[in-house]
């Protein structure tokens, strides 16, 4: 919705979805990574109180 409450230029456009497909790959690559094993998972954070 936010999108649609400003005209957007057809450049704009094209840069703003190659962004995002970008951010998509490396995410994609990244958990493939971690799935495989070659990174280190993100390690979770500690809640208060001791559970979880």
């Amino acid at each position: 919705m936010k999108r649609r409450r400003s005209y957007e230029k057809p450049s704009e456009k094209r840069a703003r979805e190659q962004g995002e497909a970008i951010r998509r790959a490396r995410k994609a690559a990244r958990k493939m990574a971690q799935r495989e094993g070659l990174i280190a998972k993100p390690k979770r954070k500690a809640v208060a109180g001791g559970r979880r």
